[in-house]
């Protein structure tokens, strides 16, 4: 058993839970300012739904939150060496244009509760929560626009996700960000056929 498990009740991320609890900052302004400002029009919108951990000893203390919705990987879109990667582990009988898949939209670990191995708990917690038999929809893959820095890239290489184009420039080309503006983020992806595999 983790932290989050023994210490931590997990919890859809509300407006109660917001207005009760203390500022959420996980040292990064941009995940900071969503999950303080725009997490619920997120929701209300219908674009996507976030949850949180709270901590069991001060429920006003958010562990960690992260965002998710769905979206799904066009393989017929991508470059012909980046569709066999995605396709190698799918029978061929079973490959198809697009595949189902969940983003991550935004994930982040309070700056209180780094290094401590929870953002590893919870990666393995949202993984195991889509191959779970109660899940309600078809998901083979989790997607993430990740920040294209340094920390993000790493994190989310470590958890086992690939990128989804072999460099930025096939990036940049793949999905239309013009040369003169910086790639800020890179598609990156997981499959969830390998912890069936275990």
């Amino acid at each position: 058993m983790g932290f989050l498990l023994e210490n931590c009740t997990f919890s859809l991320l509300n407006e109660e839970i917001l207005k009760n609890a203390n500022q959420f900052d996980c040292g990064h302004h941009d995940l900071n300012d969503f999950f303080q400002n725009d997490v619920l029009d997120y929701s209300s919108q219908l674009l996507g739904k976030s949850y949180c951990f709270l901590l069991d000893e001060d429920p006003k203390t958010i562990v960690c939150a992260f965002s998710i919705s769905n979206d799904s990987i066009k393989v017929n879109f991508l470059p012909n060496s980046r569709k066999k990667n995605v396709n190698k582990q799918i029978p061929r009988v079973k490959q198809f244009r697009s595949y189902p898949a969940v983003l991550i939209g935004r994930l982040g670990v309070n700056i209180l509760f780094k290094k401590r191995g929870i953002g590893k708990e919870l990666m393995d917690f949202i993984k195991s929560w889509f191959i779970d038999p109660g899940n309600k929809t078809g998901c083979r893959f989790i997607v993430v626009d990740a920040y294209d820095e340094d920390d993000p890239l790493k994190y989310y290489q470590s958890n086992g996700f690939k990128f989804l184009f072999g460099d930025e420039a096939q990036e940049r080309q793949y999905t239309g960000v013009s040369n003169d503006r910086p790639v800020k983020t890179r598609l990156m992806y997981y499959d969830l056929i390998e912890l069936l595999a275990k």
